[in-house]
């Protein structure tokens, strides 16, 4: 049996070889531990250095701004529950969007049960926050602003560098999760106004299990609790010894999408797009959610109507794609980023997301579309019987 198309990529990405080929000597060969005082010490310390510039330069960050972490989920969790150990004592109030990833939500949620308050934000039928509507929520309890650059399910982008200066007149920090956004679309932490910023390794063709946090040090500085203790790895801000190959990976695969990433979005969107257009001509009751607003380049979220996602996809097995956040698909629970934008329970559970990425051709784009057309097809076939 032949491997389906893999139309997934927000869900994870392959290692690229380069990567791949950067990361393996130092399993073997250079598995120094970078806080020893010897010379594979040195080395390993040395590569991690060479990693956190890398990372840096794909945000438009400086590398004493990055702390490596596991993944974005713990780089959300320190930022959020970092800064709020810091602020917490004079604001308490947490402002964000119904449409976050579930990293940010569910540590919202946890930081309620600790006595601070959120604020979740409407979105409208493309998804989109008002900026108006956060300023209308911001007082001076408020800390944090905390909104997704490029949604993982519609792929949504947000008017982050608007958002930044509304929270800062209100003297609050603007964080945003940013990793399906970094390396699809340019950001520049200084000109855009992010004060923390969320990536991951394997949303960019790097290693799973490696991410980091920016974190701002100038303009103002932001300080935020470690929440991982330990020897003082991290200058301090997350203890334990450093993921030395993922690291590497994960400064490799920085490097490579900041070189690759405008090419990349020009090939991706023009393939999303030949993708969605022959879709919606050879489906009926085929629409694209979120089709008005600004979007990632390489993310569609095409709901069939009359059609539940669940049916579809088990039928379609040439074609690897999702119902959502790939954490969410074992749930089969409207997605709450479908809702938050205003689908019904039965819209939301039509929808499945494709994501393109770097390997994907013309020729798969093509494919693809004939196993949706053929699947569809069968699964309206026995619902009509």
């Amino acid at each position: 049996m032949s491997a389906p198309l893999y139309l997934d990529y927000n869900a994870t990405t392959p290692v690229d070889e380069r990567v791949l080929d950067a990361m393996l000597p130092f399993f073997r060969e250079h598995f120094g531990n970078p806080s020893s005082e010897h010379a594979p010490g040195w080395a390993a310390d040395e590569a991690v250095t060479k990693a956190r510039e890398q990372t840096a330069r794909v945000i438009g960050a400086t590398p004493r701004t990055i702390t490596f972490t596991s993944g974005a989920t713990e780089s959300i969790s320190l930022a959020i529950r970092g800064a709020g150990a810091i602020y917490g004592g004079r604001r308490h109030r947490i402002v964000t969007v119904a449409t976050e990833h579930k990293a940010v939500l569910k540590t919202c949620e946890a930081m309620e049960r600790e006595g601070y308050e959120t604020t979740y934000l409407p979105v409208d039928a493309n998804g989109l926050v008002d900026p108006a509507a956060i300023e209308a929520a911001l007082d001076e309890e408020t800390f944090l602003v905390s909104v997704m650059w490029g949604n993982n399910e519609t792929g949504v982008i947000q008017p982050i560098p608007e958002i930044a200066e509304i929270a800062h007149a209100a003297g609050a920090i603007m964080m945003t999760d940013a990793t399906q956004a970094v390396g699809k679309v340019p950001i520049s932490v200084n000109h855009d106004g992010v004060d923390l910023l969320a990536l991951s390794g394997h949303k960019m063709y790097g290693p799973k299990g490696v991410g980091a946090l920016y974190t701002r040090q100038r303009g103002p500085r932001v300080k935020l609790q470690p929440q991982v203790t330990g020897g003082g790895q991290e200058a301090g801000m997350r203890g334990g010894t450093v993921n030395v190959p993922g690291v590497v990976g994960l400064g490799e695969a920085a490097h490579i999408a900041r070189r690759a990433q405008d090419a990349d979005a020009e090939r991706l969107e023009a393939l999303r797009d030949r993708f969605e257009a022959a879709v919606l001509d050879a489906v009926p009751g085929t629409i694209v959610n979120a089709a008005d607003a600004p979007r990632l380049p390489n993310t569609t979220s095409l709901r069939f109507d009359g059609v539940r996602a669940a049916q579809l996809l088990p039928v379609m097995s040439g074609v690897a794609a999702s119902l959502g956040a790939a954490c969410q698909s074992p749930h089969r629970t409207p997605s709450h980023v479908l809702k938050a934008m205003g689908l019904t329970d039965d819209q939301a559970l039509a929808t499945v997301r494709f994501s393109l990425g770097r390997p994907t051709t013309e020729a798969e784009v093509d494919a693809a579309v004939g196993h949706i057309v053929e699947a569809t097809q069968t699964v309206r076939r026995r619902l009509a019987a």
